[in-house]
């Protein structure tokens, strides 16, 4: 007689058969950088989430390679905007200086850079605007000029987050023409216009000053319009595609896992964060329960890698468990 329970009787046994792992490797840590001195600012949505300046920034990143991570997303918060967004891609803004000092210390860490207008713009929007209107086509060189930028800087991924029509075709063209061929792109490919965002624009300084994001940032309603990007990126050159939000779109994540061979990776984003975090907080829930179970729950959606502000934790939780194991 079939009897499924027989595989539960114990931890070893369950651990034997277990079909998903999270494996600290397939992390990656975000680290907010703004210009300054001697700044580590708490983001207070983001509880243990901080921004920090060039000086203190290693501090972070630190921990990070103490975790055995070895992946970074860096997202940069200059102390100038403007219309244009010059320092998305100026050759010594925040990202390129920040970028420098990482590789300068940790020559083999991952370090994916995101590429987006908005926390550079002083209207805060991801494009050129235009009479109120988000221009795409005229955006896309200076997304190709940002790549390019934090590409010499040292940066080994390039990560447009932007959701501009052909964006991935035009960065992965100045790359080339560049000498970048070899530099891999991680498209934002289903990015959804989400209220999932609010915390991360309290941390870059990246919220919209007018109107919303809904021209260019995906409907929440739609799935199977995820897929039609998927595959127009994928055309383009994307080498990886970003699933963001994560939780809330777990769905979204299967149909691209079964429809495309391509490296998955789910961003775990900052609402979710930030819900899971209070919820601690409050001792309504047991952190690292739910959020070990929020990860394998997106790796068994199909995600290979994660984007997590869980991630030091997640490191440590996993480490301890393999201590206990090994003892």
């Amino acid at each position: 007689m079939d009897r499924t329970r027989r595989l539960r009787s114990s931890e070893a046994l369950r651990s034997m058969v277990r079909e998903n792992h999270v494996r600290v490797e397939e992390l990656i840590y975000p680290v907010f950088v703004i210009e300054g001195e001697n700044i580590v600012n708490p983001v207070a949505s983001m509880p243990e989430i901080n921004q920090y300046s060039p000086d203190r920034v290693m501090e972070e990143v630190d921990r990070v390679i103490e975790a055995g991570i070895k992946a970074v997303l860096l997202f940069g918060i200059p102390a100038y905007k403007d219309e244009a967004g010059s320092g998305a891609y100026a050759e010594n803004g925040i990202v390129p200086k920040a970028i420098r000092l990482i590789k300068a210390k940790y020559p083999e860490l991952i370090i994916i850079a995101d590429v987006c207008l908005c926390e550079y713009t002083s209207h805060g929007h991801c494009g050129l605007v235009q009479d109120g209107i988000i221009l795409n086509d005229e955006t896309l060189p200076l997304l190709a000029k940002a790549s390019v930028t934090y590409t010499k800087a040292g940066a080994d991924v390039i990560a447009p987050s932007d959701m501009m029509d052909k964006r991935v075709l035009a960065i992965r063209k100045a790359l080339d023409s560049a000498g970048f061929v070899n530099i891999p792109i991680m498209s934002y490919s289903a990015k959804f216009a989400s209220g999932y965002y609010g915390p991360f624009r309290d941390a870059a300084h990246s919220a919209p000053g007018f109107g919303d994001r809904k021209t260019y940032q995906m409907d929440p309603a739609n799935g199977r319009e995820a897929l039609r990007e998927v595959e127009e990126d994928i055309k383009e050159g994307a080498d990886l595609i970003i699933a963001k939000p994560a939780l809330g779109y777990m769905d979204v994540i299967k149909e691209i896992s079964l429809n495309y061979n391509i490296p998955i990776v789910a961003y775990n984003v900052s609402g979710e964060y930030a819900m899971v975090k209070a919820a601690a907080l409050n001792g309504w829930i047991d952190e690292k329960k739910i959020v070990m179970e929020n990860m394998v729950g997106l790796k068994r959606a199909g995600a290979k890698m994660i984007i997590t502000y869980h991630a030091l934790d997640v490191a440590r939780w996993i480490h301890e468990d393999m201590g206990r194991i090994c003892r």
